[in-house]
C-alpha cells in the first residue's frame, strides 16, 4: 500500500504559492556548473574495480570542482580503504535529469562500457517536477534492469531521494509539499527493485552535517560527496568487493 496516496492531488489547492516559492528559489539560487572534465579517472591498485556513476546532477558533480572530489573519485577512495583495491570510474548524466531523461538518454551509453559497481542517483528531480510515482517506479525498474542485463556479474547500488525535510533553502509550504512528495516516490523506487540480484537500495540519508552543502544550499560539497559514499558503503553491509 502506498503511505503517501495523495501527494500530487493534495498540492492542488497549494499551487498558486508553491508555483510563486518556486519561482523565487530558481530565481534566487546559485547555478554551480558541473564537475570539470573528464568524467573519468583511476586510483592506483591492486585488482582495480571499474566504477560507473550514473543519474543527475550528482552524477555531473555539481557542488564539487572535479569528479575526484565529487562521488566518483570518493567512491573509488572508499574502494580502496575498506578492500585494499585500486579503481577506474567514470560518471555519466546530466544536470537537471529526470529517471525519465536517463532511461532515454544516458543508459544505453552506460551500459556499454563494462563496469563492476554501479551507482545510480536519481529521484531529486523527479520529486521537483511532481512526476507520478508509477512513471518514476518503472523509469527506476527500468534503469536497473538494463545494467543488470549489461553486467549480471555487477553490484548496483540505487541512491534515491534527499531529504529535502532538510533543506534550510526551502520556503514552507514547498518543502513540506516536496518531502511528502519525495517518500512517495522513494518507497515506490525501492519496491521496484526489490528482490532484484545483486541491486541494494540505499536508505534515506542520515542528517546533513554543517558543510554537507555547497554555496548553493542545495548539491553537496566535496565533504558531503564524501560524506555521501561512506553512507553507501556503511548502508550495504552484505556488499563484498574484496574478490
Amino acid at each position: 500500500m502506498n503511505p503517501f496516496p495523495y501527494t500530487r492531488l493534495a498540492a492542488v489547492p497549494l499551487a498558486p504559492l508553491l508555483v510563486t516559492q518556486a519561482r523565487a528559489l530558481r530565481r534566487d539560487t546559485p547555478r554551480l556548473p558541473d564537475a570539470a572534465l573528464p568524467w573519468t579517472g583511476s586510483r592506483p591498485g591492486p585488482d582495480p574495480l571499474r566504477i560507473l556513476v550514473l543519474g543527475d546532477s550528482t552524477a555531473a558533480g555539481v557542488g564539487a570542482l572535479t569528479q575526484d572530489e565529487a562521488l566518483p573519485g570518493w567512491i573509488a577512495h572508499e574502494v580502496a580503504v575498506r578492500w585494499g583495491r585500486g579503481a577506474s570510474w567514470r560518471a555519466i548524466g546530466e544536470n537537471g535529469a529526470t529517471a525519465k531523461d536517463v532511461r532515454e538518454r544516458f543508459v544505453a551509453e552506460a551500459a556499454v562500457v563494462p563496469f563492476d559497481l554501479a551507482l545510480l542517483t536519481i529521484g531529486a528531480n523527479d520529486a521537483l517536477g511532481l512526476r507520478s510515482r508509477s512513471a518514476f517506479t518503472r523509469d527506476v525498474r527500468s534503469i536497473v534492469r538494463t545494467l543488470r542485463a549489461a553486467a549480471p556479474h555487477a553490484d548496483v547500488l540505487v541512491s534515491l531521494m534527499p531529504r529535502f525535510d532538510r533543506f534550510d533553502l526551502l520556503p514552507e509550504p514547498l518543502r513540506a509539499t516536496l518531502a511528502r512528495h519525495a517518500a512517495s516516490l522513494d518507497t515506490g523506487a525501492r519496491l521496484a527493485v526489490q528482490g532484484l540480484d545483486r541491486v541494494v537500495a540505499i536508505p534515506t540519508p542520515p542528517p546533513y552535517v554543517d558543510g554537507f552543502f555547497a554555496s548553493d544550499g542545495f548539491h553537496p560539497s566535496a565533504l558531503g560527496y564524501r560524506l555521501w559514499a561512506e553512507f553507501v558503503f556503511d548502508s550495504a553491509p552484505g556488499l563484498d568487493l574484496g574478490h
